[in-house]
């Protein structure tokens, strides 16, 4: 269906790819990877035929329609319903066709009514609702005006717009961008059951691994194009490397045994004749690369100043905006070494919360108490948008810690991916990403105990959301995440919570678990409104209706006493459980920590020269060191196993 010859791209000068020869096939859903920067988007463009190749050619099947995200909205009074179908070309050409034909055009107009019903003009405007609910938009919204919705909510009804289009070939650039967790779960859904053809730009791993089922990788300016979803690509790359670091050593070695004959027989006639034979072997043998490390991300969070704990607490907040409360009768508590992860549909009062607890959002009612030495670093798209687009990176952290020199800000910037000219940018001509990675790399420098993060991995690619990961696991402060990425999820958070009918409460389920009370929720509310509809159809369904919900009102009645207990017995568990849980996961920490230390002080014992007469004191040191980290690991250890017999005994009981 598509097919790119030989095709290359520079951008300013510079060469992004060469020599991409590949096919895609009808119905195959391609994951376009790379770090940022590689050239993805340029080659959507050269497909999108809005960007010539520099040299090569892209084919693409004839009559196969093209759909992408339109990337500006524009300001209109067109309801959002309107807007999301003229996405679908064919019914907007039919439906004026329809209007065209006169009274004497019977037949015409038969044909054309045909062809509407054919493309699926009579359920147009239901898919669409459809899409706009999957995608977070109230029921009460679907009529409003475009330019009544914020420039997150157009872009998702642009994506919308995309998504109702019949076109074979659909192209999506991040588009989990702009959604929060619920959405992407439901826009997951719905591309695996999509017909036809997908090629998605994501660093989102478990999206790429659920949606896509080829995977087409740009790195060193070639691509890959391989079977299988993200992680099948990362096993096939593995083996790749590890058979290039196989052959690269094989190949120096060979190199060298070669080079040595040479030179030492050049000189003699008689082993002349071999030796030339020698150096052709060693120019056929051509140049192979040793394996580089790719992430150029490379930081870790410093230890805090202070851990006091608890570290803030809100006791029965009630929080919300222009006097309508978005959250009530909030009773939480973060304490020191907590690793949270908020879930919630688009709403219900996540950002809300986090707002609360920095105290940037004033209380309706209730009270925010936050300890003396409490240090917040606060991660939003509005840090991000903060940044002063004057300022280089380098400026931006000095003007941060005015106590840092130009190597050492250099040298901080550089974990960061800003590296040498790239330190010196001005902030106007970073992309979105690059500015994230400023914005992250401003709040790891002042050594937070409490970090609050919502959505931190926007913009960011797979490396750099592996090393926000790798960094975040290591923090010692506590940790409270709103995230759509799932795999950063699951990696930094221990516990969940969830925001939900104005509530906030314990999530005592995993990530899976939270997809399936989404699905239980969205089938009621599709119910509701199903049972809404037919009520309007006629009296009798309206008498129907109500008598059916008098019944479930009554039910609900006998059943709501039985909840409240259940509910109130869940909680008392939970309060009993979770110190003990928190207690597990301390121990865990320090026996990781004391276990580390051990090692380091044994590998220095390990070294030759500790052993000799002049060594002696520092030899006795070390031995002592070494006596006092074992005893701290065994200490740790019984801690350890103690927490984890108490947390096992109150499980059972």
């Amino acid at each position: 269906m598509l097919s790119f010859n030989d095709v290359a791209c520079r951008r300013d000068g510079k060469l992004l790819f060469s020599d991409i020869s590949c096919v895609v096939h009808a119905g195959h859903k391609i994951g376009l990877t790379g770090a940022n920067g590689c050239g993805k988007s340029s080659l959507f463009a050269m497909i999108q035929g809005s960007l010539e190749a520099d040299s090569g050619a892209i084919s693409l099947q004839q009559n196969v329609g093209i759909t992408h995200v339109a990337q500006e909205t524009p300001s209109s009074e067109r309801s959002a319903l309107d807007y999301v179908v003229d996405g679908d070309q064919r019914v907007r050409q039919l439906e004026a066709a329809i209007d065209a034909c006169g009274e004497g055009d019977g037949e015409k107009l038969a044909n054309r009514l045909a062809d509407f019903d054919q493309a699926g003009g009579y359920t147009i405007k239901s898919r669409v609702g459809a899409l706009l609910h999957g995608l977070g938009f109230s029921i009460d919204s679907h009529n409003n005006s475009v330019s009544s919705f914020s420039g997150g909510w157009r872009m998702r009804l642009n994506l919308a717009q995309a998504l109702i289009s019949p076109n074979e070939l659909l192209m999506l650039d991040e588009p989990t961008n702009h959604l929060d967790l619920d959405a992407v779960l439901w826009l997951e859904s719905w591309l695996k059951q999509r017909d036809g053809t997908l090629i998605l730009i994501s660093h989102d791993r478990e999206f790429l691994d659920s949606v896509t089922n080829t995977t087409l990788h740009i790195e060193n300016q070639t691509a890959n194009l391989v079977t299988g979803n993200y992680s099948a690509f990362e096993r096939w790359r593995a083996a790749r490397l590890i058979s290039q670091q196989a052959l690269h050593e094989k190949t120096q070695a060979r190199r060298k045994e070669l080079q040595g004959f040479v030179d030492r027989f050049r000189a003699q006639a008689t082993k002349a004749r071999q030796a030339q034979s020698r150096l052709k072997m060693l120019e056929r043998l051509g140049d192979t690369q040793a394996v580089r490390i790719e992430s150029p991300f490379s930081f870790s969070f410093q230890t805090p100043g202070a851990m006091p704990s608890p570290l803030v607490v809100l006791d029965k907040a009630q929080v919300g905006y222009g006097g309508t409360p978005v959250l009530e009768n909030i009773t939480f508590t973060v304490q020191s070494g907590d690793r949270i992860g908020l879930l919630g549909v688009n709403g219900a009062g996540k950002s809300t919360l986090i707002k609360a607890l920095t105290g940037a959002l004033d209380l309706m009612s209730g009270t925010r108490t936050p300890a003396q030495k409490l240090s917040i670093g606060y991660f939003a798209q509005h840090q991000v948008d903060q940044l002063r687009s004057d300022h280089s990176p380098l400026q931006a952290l000095q003007a941060h810690d005015p106590t840092l020199s130009d190597s050492q800000a250099r040298t901080y910037l550089g974990g960061f991916g800003f590296n040498g000219d790239q330190a010196l940018q001005s902030a106007a001509t970073l992309s979105g990403g690059e500015r994230a990675r400023l914005a992250l790399s401003l709040i790891v420098q002042a050594r937070p105990n409490l970090l609050l993060l919502d959505e931190p991995t926007n913009h960011l690619d797979i490396n750099m959301r592996q090393a926000l990961a790798d960094a975040l696991v290591s923090f010692d402060g506590a940790l409270l995440v709103i995230s759509h990425d799932r795999t950063m999820l699951r990696s930094v958070v221990d516990e969940l919570w969830l925001v939900a009918d104005h509530d906030l409460v314990p999530f005592d389920d995993d990530l899976d678990g939270y997809a399936r009370w989404l699905a239980q929720r969205r089938t009621q509310e599709a119910l509701q409104v199903a049972s809404s509809a037919e009520g309007e159809e006629s009296d009798d369904s309206v008498s129907s209706s109500r008598e059916g919900a008098a019944n479930q009102a009554s039910a609900d009645t006998l059943m709501v006493g039985d909840r409240r207990q259940q509910k109130r017995d869940q909680a008392e568990r939970r309060a009993t459980l979770a110190p003990l849980k928190k207690a597990v996961v301390k121990y865990e920490r320090q026996l990781e920590k004391a276990t580390l230390a051990l090692t380091g002080v044994r590998e220095k014992l390990g070294a030759e020269d500790l052993y000799e007469a002049q060594n002696k004191q520092q030899l006795t040191d070390l031995l002592a060191a070494e006596a006092s980290a074992r005893a701290d690991v065994e200490s740790t250890e019984e801690c350890l196993l103690d927490s984890m017999e108490a947390l096992e005994i109150a499980s059972n009981e």
